[in-house]
């Protein structure tokens, strides 16, 4: 009999022993593995904060006690025992549970996450909430030792430790290792300072010198004293003059002990900070070895650990970080910088190759957009190297330090459009939107692998006057590469079929889209496809020239539909006085849910199938039975009028 079946809430937990406990800890850690080796997922950090989370679930009543957990990677026992055991093997699957906390799964998430350093900023919310309601639950928050890289986690303590409120942040350390003296000292006065009798004794002392006359030098000797222990054995002294009484460091796979400071502390007026030092992938022999490598994974055998052997095209994200060596083996001018995303954004072979040349800059989006704003008024091409939805952390730098001032700052933007199960907080959906605002601004969108290396290589060789973004998605690139770099001219869109009367205009992902909707239109209608590989500018010159050959103009973009290429568009269109018919196809204006990524584009209307639809009832073609059929008109020849276009899906440039 499984003890997670009786599990369903902190109630249960209780009524375990520590034995009972500890077998509870191998259960779940058996159920993530194999629900992660079938979804994919964070299993890392979720198999390193097992007993943390029971810990917690154990000296809390949950939900009237509010967990907050940071970034939200960690949640899944969390998400176990709360009532979604069974759910858990639809884990981030379209239409299953998100891989994050989400207020509107369970009451038991009072606050969503997916970013870094929020939690105890919100939880310092939570709490001036529940002391101007009159209420008296815990508020906790649950941080990463990464987070705390990030400035918000920063800004978060500093208020809260300010605040005085009543409040328990824990940090979970998993990186940090302690010497055996100092831990052992360290662990020594951790159990004196979480001591009942030792802060009755502590208070005691405080109300007695409170009697004297120079009470308020009798005390600031004291609290020195105090401090000046702990300083030397505790290394906590940071959050101790941030306002929080620190606590730890402690064992977090230790589950009588964490239950038992949790119990101490958890009482204690104002903000407390308790320290746990946890091992990501506890518990599974291949996620130790290589927690970077299960921090974030696909589907794998939950006996070797092996994933799938890849045998298709390499990622945008490959071919980046292999133009970006290229790059810097021609020009010492060159410096990549990335936010604790070194080898999520392609840079691991640039790290190893030019160190000196890279910098990993941690959780700080907003620092590692001014940083590279130094960089480039000092006369180095910085390329920040960043995902679509963390780059909306630095926006006031991209207007402010970088773009006001013109200088040559080159945005490298992966997981642009929808990522996939990793769901609403993680979509890239609205840098053409925020940047497309932003005067000075280039930005290029890639069709393919080809015109990445073709648009990094611009990025890297101009004499730019303002900032550039180059985005491209998460997935492989559509077909192999030619290796040839072709030039780009700057602000010109490519056309890949003849002028017609109806004309699609497709950015980036959506390109490889047009050709295969062109391939099953072309013997429907004249059609052409237009590659609109510059964002900001727009190429007005083609869009003149498609005005005055084209009857029907569609836009098929994979960003936010408002502010993106096909307001864009219209907008032109409609300032110049254009009297066809015009549509957009782009994400409408409502957060994208979790899911692989052609069932969420078929959802919101952007799959191919979808697209031929609209343009089909647009246009009120009727098709016949014939056409029904799988049958083809033979292949139009080239004549003097026409250009030859490849066949397949893949279209060439158009040239009269």
């Amino acid at each position: 009999m499984s003890l997670l079946d009786d599990v369903k809430s902190s109630a249960d937990l209780k009524k375990l022993d520590d034995e009972g406990l500890a077998s509870l800890a191998d259960e779940i850690r058996q159920d993530i593995i194999s629900a992660v080796a079938h979804t994919g997922g964070h299993l890392a950090s979720n198999l390193g904060a097992v007993e943390l989370t029971l810990a917690l679930h154990y000296c809390f009543d949950i939900p009237t006690d509010k967990i907050l957990w940071d970034v939200g990677h960690q949640s899944y026992v969390h998400k176990m025992l709360t009532g979604r055991r069974e759910q858990l093997k639809n884990l981030r699957q379209y239409k299953g549970i998100s891989g994050f906390p989400k207020r509107e799964e369970s009451p038991a998430d009072p606050f969503g996450a997916g970013h870094a350093s929020t939690a105890i900023s919100a939880a310092l919310g939570f709490a001036a909430a529940r002391d101007n309601l009159g209420q008296n639950h815990k508020v906790v928050a649950v941080v990463g030792d990464g987070a705390l890289t990030g400035g918000l986690a920063f800004e978060g303590l500093n208020n809260a430790g300010a605040s005085r409120k009543n409040l328990l942040v824990i940090v979970n350390d998993n990186k940090m290792s302690i010497s055996k003296n100092v831990g052992a000292i360290s662990k020594y006065l951790t159990n004196i300072m979480a001591d009942t009798r030792f802060n009755k004794l502590r208070n005691e002392i405080w109300e007695l010198t409170g009697r004297f006359k120079r009470r308020d030098k009798i005390r600031a000797m004291v609290s020195d004293i105090e401090d000046s222990v702990k300083g030397l054995f505790v290394p906590g002294y940071l959050f101790d003059k941030l306002g929080f009484r620190y606590f730890g460091p402690i064992d977090g796979h230790n589950l009588p002990l964490l239950v038992k400071t949790i119990n101490q502390i958890k009482d204690l007026p104002g903000p407390i900070l308790l320290h746990v030092v946890t091992t990501k992938g506890k518990g599974y022999a291949p996620a130790e070895e290589d927690a970077s490598k299960f921090h974030g994974v696909g589907s794998f055998d939950k006996i070797t650990g092996k994933s799938p052997a890849s045998t298709g095209l390499p990622q945008y994200t490959t071919v980046f970080g292999d133009t970006m060596v290229e790059l810097a083996e021609k020009n010492d001018r060159i410096i990549a910088i990335t936010a604790a995303m070194t080898s999520g954004t392609g840079l691991t072979k640039f790290a190893e190759k030019f160190p000196e040349c890279f910098y990993d800059v941690g959780i700080a989006e907003a620092h590692a957009s001014c940083f590279a704003a130094g960089l480039a008024a000092g006369g180095i091409r910085p390329f920040v190297a960043i995902y679509s939805t963390f780059l909306q952390r630095a926006y006031d730098q991209i207007i402010h330090d970088i773009a006001l001032q013109k200088l040559p700052v080159v945005f490298c933007i992966d997981r642009a459009g929808l990522v996939g199960e990793d769901g609403p907080t993680h979509h890239g959906c609205f840098d053409i939107s925020y940047l497309s605002a932003v005067p000075n601004m280039t930005i290029m969108v890639p069709k393919d692998g080809d015109e990445l290396r073709s648009m990094l290589h611009l990025a890297a060789a101009s004499d730019w006057h303002g900032p550039v973004a180059i985005r491209y998605p998460r997935s492989a690139i559509p077909h192999p590469m030619t290796n040839i770099i072709e030039p780009i001219e700057y602000g010109k869109w490519e056309r890949l079929f003849p002028p017609a009367e109806t004309v699609i205009i497709a950015a980036g992902t959506m390109v490889d889209s047009a050709l295969k909707i062109y391939h099953t239109l072309k013997d429907e209608r004249e059609l052409s496809v237009i590659n609109a590989r510059f964002i900001k500018p727009l190429d007005t010159a083609m869009l003149q020239d498609i005005m005055e050959n084209g009857r029907n103009i569609f836009t098929v973009e994979e960003n936010a539909a408002l502010g993106g290429l096909g307001q864009m568009v219209g907008t032109y269109l409609e300032e110049n006085g254009f009297k066809g018919k015009f549509h957009a196809f782009a994400i409408p204006d409502n957060f994208v849910t979790h899911g692989r990524r052609d069932l969420l584009l078929n959802e919101i209307g952007l799959d191919t199938d979808s697209i031929i639809d609209s343009i089909r009832k647009m246009n009120g073609v009727r098709r016949t039975f014939l056409q029904k059929l799988t049958f083809r008109k033979p292949e139009n020849r080239q004549t003097e009028k026409t250009a030859e276009v490849a066949d397949g899906t893949r279209g060439k440039r158009y040239s009269k």
